[in-house]
C-alpha cells in the first residue's frame, strides 16, 4: 500500500482486530494495571464510538463458529501483499456477511485513507438483506456506517463505510470513476451465478488493481463449483483460500453441527412439478419431525400458485399435525423478502390469527399442537443467497424458467430447462440443520447423472447485450476484445447489439459513441427506451415520456386476478385505458395514481399493483434528475390534446422502429417485421379491453415480445405506417428484410412520391395559367425560374 498502516498498538484500540481474535492480553508495555484499565476502550465500537451491546457479543460468538471464520487472519494477511484474494467457501458457510467485515478491519487499519469497502451483490434484494444482517452483527446502524445500494434505493450516505451494492450499479459506477477512487476494498461476492454484470465487473477490477496496484483490492467470494475455473483464468499469483470439509477434521465437533444429509429421487408420477412439490411437503409434514423445508420451484409465477396450492390442501390436514408457515422468496418481492427470517408464529400469535395472513407470509393452522414450520417457497435465488437455520429438508424440482435472448430475431423465449449439476448440489447444501437432513429430488437420479450440464450458462451468452456494449463503448472499450471475459460472448451477440446501436444513431463513423450515445449511457434505461426519451425533447413530449418510461421499467403494474374476479378486474382498468393505445394507457394510470395520492386501497380496487406504480414514481423521478443533471430541455406537460399524442408515437418510433408489426389477416395476428414470428395483443392491452371492442390496429408499435406459450407482444400502440416510412426510411425501406410489411411500406412511399409530383405538378401548372393573363414576357421568365427551381 502506498501509506503505511498506523501502530499496531494503537490500531487495537480502535479497531475490533484484538478483540476478534481473542488476543487483548500480555502484549501491551504500560503494565498490567493500566490493561486492565484499558479493558474498557476495547468495548467500544470504533466505527461509532459507542459501546458495544450484549447482543454483539451474542452474535460474535454464533459467527466464530461459521466454517469460514478460520480464514480471517489468512485474508487479512493476504490482503497486505495481494492486490487480488479469491476465496471459495460452500453456500451456508458464512463468507457473504464475514468476509466484508473483515475488509472493513483491513481498511480501518490504514483508517480508511485508501477508500470505503464495497460488498457487490447479483440480486438487489441479497443486497439489502446482507446489509441489515452485517449493520446488526457489526452493532452499526443501517444507513449510516453500513448501507445498501441497488436500483431506486440508497440508504448510503456520504459517511458510510461499507456498502452493499447489485453488481449493475457498480458497473455504472465504473462509468464515472474507472478507477473506483472511492474505494479501497471491493467485495464481489457469488461470482457462480454468472450474470452479465458479474463476468464484466471481474474482468475490468483486474484492470484497476493493475493500475491501483499500491492502495486497492478486490476479494472474489465463488461457491466451489466455480473455484477451480477461476484459480486458472486469474492466475497463480492470485491466492486462493479455501474452505471445504475434509480441512476441517481438527476443529473441534461443537463448533459447528455436522451436516447429514440424504439424497432421495422420485420417479415422474405424471403430476405437475407445482401439484408434486406440494404434495412432497404434505407428505413430510405428516411425518411430524421438526425442520424447516425450502422448496425449489422454476419461477415466480409457479411459487404462487404453489402457495395456493398448499393453501387449499392443508384446510383437510390433521388438526394434530401443527402450523405450517408458507414464505414466498423471489426477486419481485423487494423488501418483503425479509419475512424469510421472522421466527416461526408461537402458539399466541396463532391464536391471535386464527385464519391466515396474506399470501406474501402465509399461516396455515389445522388447530393442533404439532409440530410448526415455515415453508419456504423459492426459484434460483435462495441457491445462494438467503442462508436461513433450521432447514432441514429440501424439496428440488430440477426446474427453471429462462429467458434467452435469440439475436438473430431481435426476440426473448422463456425456456424451461433442467438445473445444472452444480445447482442441484448447491440446493442440497441448503439443509443447514443440526438433525439429519433430507433433499428430496423431484426427478431420476438419471436426469442428474446424465441430463444435467455441470454448470449453467452465463448470462453473456444468454441476454441481450446492447446496454453492455453501450457501457463498454462509454467505458473507451472499443474492441471487445480489451475486455477479459471468463467466457467470451457469441461474435453474433456482439455483432447484432452494435448494429443496433448503430441504427439508433448511438455510435459514429468510426464506431464509438455518438453524442447521442453519450447522452443515452447516462440514462439508466434500455437504450431504445434512451433513444425515445432523448427524441422527445425534439417533439415537445418530454414529460409524457418520462412517465411511459418509467412505467415500462418498473414491474407490471396490472395484478393478475384469480378467474373468479377477471371480469372485475378487467372493468376497473378499462375505466382508464386510452384510445390510442397502452402506451397512453400507462399515462393515464399513472396520473390516476398521482391524482388518488398514492393510494394504496386505490389500486388495491382497481386490480393495480401499489408497488410497481410507487416504484415507477420513483424512477420517473430518478429520469427527471439525470434530465436535467446533463441540461436536456423537459417539455411541459401537454397530455389530453391529439398532437401531442402525436408526438409521444414520434418519439417512440425514434427508439422502438426494430419493434413494429402489422396485421397480415384483419383478426389481430400480427407478423413482426424484423422476423417472420406472428403474435397478438396480450390480455391486458387497452384494444382487447375496451368496451365495443375496437377492430385490431393495422400497424402497432410494440416494448417487448416473448417467444413462449401465448406468443403476445405487450404494449403495444397504434402508428400510421406513413411515420414509419417519414421518420426511419433508412432502415424500413432500406435494411429491413424482405417480407409483406416491407413491400407495403415500399408501395405507401412510391404513392406518397406520386402524390408529391402530382402536387408539384399542379401548383406548377397552377402557376403557368395564371401568369399567361400578364403577357408572354412575364409567362416566359416563370417558366425560367420553373425549370431553375
Amino acid at each position: 500500500m502506498s501509506s503505511s498502516p498506523v501502530n499496531p498498538s494503537a490500531l487495537d484500540s480502535l479497531s475490533m482486530s484484538s478483540l476478534l481474535s481473542g488476543d487483548v492480553e500480555g502484549e501491551d508495555e504500560r503494565g498490567t494495571e493500566e490493561g486492565e484499565e484499558g479493558l474498557g476502550d476495547l468495548e467500544v465500537n470504533p466505527y461509532d464510538g459507542l459501546p458495544f451491546s450484549s447482543r454483539y457479543y451474542t452474535m460474535l460468538e454464533e459467527r466464530q463458529k461459521l466454517p469460514v471464520w478460520r480464514l480471517r487472519q489468512n485474508l487479512l494477511e493476504h490482503l497486505e501483499s495481494n492486490s487480488m484474494v479469491l476465496l471459495s467457501a460452500p453456500s451456508g458457510s458464512g463468507k457473504s456477511t464475514q468476509v466484508p467485515q473483515w475488509c472493513v478491519e483491513y481498511a480501518l487499519s490504514y483508517e480508511f485513507s485508501q477508500g470505503l469497502v464495497c460488498c457487490s451483490q447479483p440480486y438487489s434484494v441479497a443486497a439489502v438483506s446482507l446489509a441489515l444482517r452485517v449493520a446488526d452483527e457489526m452493532d452499526l446502524s443501517l444507513g449510516l456506517e453500513v448501507g445498501y445500494r441497488v436500483s431506486h434505493d440508497d440508504s448510503c450516505t456520504p459517511d458510510t463505510l461499507l456498502r452493499f451494492v447489485s453488481d449493475s450499479l457498480l458497473l455504472e459506477e465504473l462509468m464515472s470513476d474507472p478507477l473506483l477512487h472511492q474505494y479501497g476494498v471491493v467485495v464481489v461476492d457469488e461470482l457462480q451465478e454468472r450474470t452479465v454484470a458479474t463476468d464484466v465487473l471481474l474482468g475490468l477490477l483486474c484492470d484497476v488493481c493493475r493500475q491501483r496496484p499500491d492502495n486497492f483490492r478486490v476479494v472474489l467470494l465463488t461457491h466451489p463449483t466455480l473455484a477451480s475455473r477461476l484459480a486458472s483464468f486469474l492466475g497463480t499469483s492470485v491466492p486462493h483460500l479455501t474452505v471445504d470439509a475434509s480441512s476441517e477434521e481438527g476443529e473441534e465437533t461443537e463448533t459447528r453441527d455436522v451436516r447429514v444429509v440424504e439424497t432421495m429421487y422420485r420417479e415422474p408420477s405424471g403430476k405437475e412439478p407445482v401439484a408434486a412439490a406440494c404434495h412432497t411437503v404434505l407428505d413430510l409434514h405428516r411425518r411430524g419431525e421438526e425442520g424447516d423445508v425450502m422448496v425449489f420451484l422454476a419461477s415466480a409465477q409457479e411459487i404462487e400458485t404453489c402457495a395456493s396450492l398448499l393453501e387449499t390442501e392443508c384446510l383437510a390436514l390433521s388438526p394434530q399435525l401443527g402450523t405450517l408457515k408458507i414464505v414466498p422468496l423471489h426477486a419481485r418481492l423487494g423488501g418483503l423478502t425479509q419475512r424469510v427470517f421472522e421466527p416461526n408464529p408461537d402458539a399466541s400469535t396463532l391464536k391471535e390469527n386464527e385464519s391466515c395472513e396474506d399470501a406474501k407470509g402465509l399461516v396455515l393452522e389445522p388447530g393442533g399442537h404439532g409440530v410448526k414450520r415455515k415453508v419456504i417457497l423459492t426459484d434460483a435465488l435462495g441457491e445462494a443467497s438467503f442462508s436461513l437455520p433450521a432447514i432441514r429438508y429440501v424439496v428440488d424440482t430440477g426446474l427453471q424458467l429462462k429467458t434467452v435472448y435469440n439475436p438473430q430475431i431481435r426476440a426473448n423465449s422463456q425456456v424451461l430447462r433442467t438445473i445444472s449439476k452444480h445447482q442441484a448440489d448447491m440446493r442440497t447444501e441448503r439443509v443447514n440443520s443440526g438433525l439429519p437432513g433430507l433433499c428430496v429430488r423431484l426427478y431420476p437420479q438419471s436426469v442428474y447423472e446424465d441430463g444435467m450440464a455441470e454448470a449453467h450458462c452465463p448470462g453473456v451468452m444468454e441476454e441481450n447485450l446492447s446496454h453492455l456494449v453501450l457501457l463498454l463503448k462509454r467505458l473507451d472499450i472499443a474492441d471487445m476484445g480489451q475486455c477479459k471475459f471468463l467466457d467470451r460472448p457469441a461474435p453474433e451477440a456482439l455483432m447484432q447489439a452494435l448494429e443496433d446501436l448503430d441504427y439508433l444513431a448511438a455510435l459514429d463513423d468510426d464506431g464509438n459513441l455518438s453524442e447521442v450515445g453519450i447522452i443515452m449511457s447516462e440514462l439508466p434505461l434500455e437504450p431504445s427506451l434512451a433513444k425515445a426519451l432523448i427524441a422527445a425533447c425534439e417533439y415537445d413530449c418530454v414529460d409524457e415520456m418520462l412517465t411511459i418510461a418509467a412505467m415500462l421499467t418498473a414491474p407490471c403494474c396490472f395484478v393478475v386476478a384469480d378467474p373468479s374476479r377477471e371480469e372485475a378486474a378487467v372493468s376497473h382498468w378499462r375505466a382508464l385505458m386510452h384510445s390510442e393505445g397502452d402506451h397512453m394507457s400507462l399515462i393515464c394510470i399513472y396520473n390516476a395514481f398521482m391524482e388518488h395520492n398514492q393510494d394504496e386501497a386505490w389500486c388495491s380496487t382497481n386490480f393495480l399493483s401499489y408497488a410497481a406504480l410507487r416504484l415507477a414514481v420513483v424512477i420517473r423521478a430518478e429520469l427527471l434528475e439525470v434530465m436535467q443533471r446533463i441540461e436536456l430541455p423537459v417539455s411541459p406537460p401537454a397530455f389530453g390534446c391529439q398532437d401531442n399524442c402525436t408526438n409521444i408515437k414520434r418519439a417512440l418510433i425514434s427508439g422502438f422502429f426494430l419493434k413494429v408489426a402489422h396485421d397480415v389477416d384483419g383478426l389481430g395476428n400480427y407478423l413482426l417485421l424484423t422476423h417472420r414470428h406472428v403474435a397478438h395483443l396480450h390480455s391486458f392491452s387497452s384494444y382487447t379491453c375496451r368496451e365495443p371492442r375496437p377492430l385490431p390496429p393495422s400497424w402497432v408499435l410494440f416494448h417487448e415480445f416473448t417467444i413462449s406459450c401465448d406468443n403476445c407482444i405487450r404494449v403495444a400502440s397504434e402508428v400510421h405506417p406513413q411515420m414509419l416510412v417519414e421518420l426511419t426510411p433508412q432502415y424500413f425501406l432500406g435494411n429491413l428484410p424482405p417480407s409483406e410489411g416491407k413491400d407495403l411500406l415500399l408501395e405507401l412511399r412510391q404513392d406518397l412520391d406520386s402524390q408529391m409530383s402530382g402536387l408539384d405538378g399542379e401548383l406548377s401548372s397552377h402557376s403557368r395559367t395564371h401568369r399567361d393573363t400578364d403577357g408572354t414576357a412575364e409567362t416566359e421568365s416563370s417558366n425560367e425560374l420553373c425549370v431553375l427551381q
